[in-house]
C-alpha cells in the first residue's frame, strides 16, 4: 500500500505511515499498535490495575481513550465503563475498529487530539501516545486534560534519573533514546493535579527503561 503524505497534517500523515508500513511491527495484522499494546507480560498487569481502579467507583465512569490504536487494550476495558469513547488520528484505523467492535456504550471518533475539541468524560486514558508527540502538541493536549477528573497516563521512560520533556519531532521514535521522557508535571506542561499515584510499572529488559502508568486526579 502506498500513500502520499502531505501537509497540513504532519502528525496525521506520520501516524498513517507508521501503520501503513508496519513500523511498529505486526506484519501479519492489518493494523498493529506495537508490543506495548500486545505483549501479555506488559498488558496483563496494566489491565488488572486499570480495571481495579474503574471498579472502585459505585457509578461506572465515562472514559475517553486518546490514541486508542488497534483497540487491543480498549476492548478489554470497555465492559467496566458507563461509556467508552475511543479516539485516534488515523481514519482507516477508526473505520476498521468500527467494523470490528460493537457495544451500545462504545463510540469511535477520528480526531487530532492536539487540535480538535475532545468529548466530555470522567476519565482520560493516554497509553504511550504523548511519547511520540512534540512538546507543542503535548502542551495543547495538557491544557485540555484539566477538564477531566482522572487522567491515566502511560509512558515509556528511562529507568534512572532523566531530563524530562526534551522536545522531539512527532513520529515513530520517542525521547527514551535521548535519556528523556514525558513528565506532565514539569516544564513546559505544568499539569495541575490534586493527587497522583503509580498504578503500574513494568521494567523492560536490557536496560531499555520502564513502562510506567500514573493516575492523576485533577480536582
Amino acid at each position: 500500500m502506498s500513500k502520499k503524505y502531505k501537509k497540513p497534517w504532519p502528525t496525521k500523515a506520520v501516524m498513517e505511515q507508521i501503520y501503513d508500513q508496519h513500523l511498529w511491527g505486526g506484519h501479519d495484522f492489518d493494523f498493529y499498535s506495537g508490543e506495548g499494546s500486545h505483549k501479555p507480560e506488559i498488558i496483563k498487569p496494566y489491565l488488572e490495575r486499570v480495571i481495579s481502579f474503574l471498579k472502585t467507583h459505585h457509578a461506572a465512569l465515562e472514559v475517553c481513550d486518546l490514541g486508542c490504536g488497534d483497540f487491543n487494550i480498549g476492548k478489554q476495558l470497555t465492559p467496566y465503563t458507563k461509556k467508552y469513547i475511543a479516539i485516534d488520528i488515523v481514519e482507516d484505523l477508526i473505520e476498521r475498529n468500527k467494523k470490528l467492535y460493537h457495544e451500545v456504550h462504545l463510540e469511535f471518533h477520528c480526531l487530532d487530539i492536539s487540535k480538535d475539541k475532545l468529548p466530555a468524560a470522567d476519565c482520560i486514558i493516554l497509553r504511550q501516545v504523548l511519547q511520540h508527540l512534540s512538546n507543542a502538541e503535548i502542551l495543547d493536549i495538557t491544557k485540555k486534560l484539566e477538564d477531566y477528573k482522572y487522567v491515566i497516563l502511560t509512558e515509556h521512560l528511562p529507568n534512572d534519573d532523566f531530563t524530562p520533556n526534551l522536545d522531539i519531532i512527532s513520529g515513530q521514535g520517542i525521547r527514551h533514546k535521548h535519556n528523556s521522557g514525558v513528565n506532565l508535571l514539569k516544564s513546559p506542561f505544568h499539569l495541575k493535579v490534586k493527587n497522583q499515584s503509580v498504578l503500574h510499572e513494568h521494567i523492560l529488559p536490557n536496560e531499555n527503561g520502564c513502562i510506567k502508568t500514573i493516575l492523576y486526579t485533577t480536582y
